[in-house]
């Protein structure tokens, strides 16, 4: 990602942050905090593009500083628009490649609505484990107060 990619990278994130159904973010986030929060500086930022259109991003960053730095973190969407063609499966196959790479020993999410079911499964599916439940822990937009999940994945073979 560089910079003449904001604006995609805003008609990415914004949806996915107002519906406030998957990410802890306020839904009336301003367009300059949203960018600003993805692509804080210790995270490094990708964009998939197909045939020229943006389709997808997520972040990689140490998931905690010093003795955690070890463990990475991601944050991943998708445009709506691409759901279903593998774009995700493509993004996460990236940053395993990308976190192994770095040198990283394990990715963990800190906090997967429940109720976000594919991407649990793309998750699982991937050899990620649920190694945490936080009951309630997500005022769901719809579906009220869901459980959120803690995944990891060792990168150690």
């Amino acid at each position: 990602m560089n910079p003449a990619d904001d604006g995609a990278l805003q008609s990415l994130l914004m949806p996915v942050f107002r519906a406030g159904d998957t990410y802890t973010v306020d839904p009336d986030i301003t367009e300059a905090a949203a960018l600003a929060f993805w692509t804080a500086p210790e995270k490094s930022v990708f964009m998939a593009e197909m045939a020229g259109e943006v389709i997808g991003t997520y972040y990689i960053r140490p998931n905690q500083a010093g003795g955690g730095a070890h463990i990475c973190n991601c944050g991943y969407i998708t445009a709506a628009a691409a759901t279903g063609r593998g774009v995700a499966r493509a993004m996460l196959a990236h940053s395993l490649q990308t976190a192994r790479a770095e040198g990283y020993r394990g990715m963990q999410y800190n906090f997967v609505v429940s109720e976000n079911t594919r991407a649990v499964a793309t998750w699982q599916k991937a050899g990620f484990e649920i190694v945490g439940r936080l009951p309630q822990a997500f005022n769901h937009p719809t579906k009220g107060l869901v459980d959120a999940f803690v995944m990891f994945k060792s990168l150690v073979d």
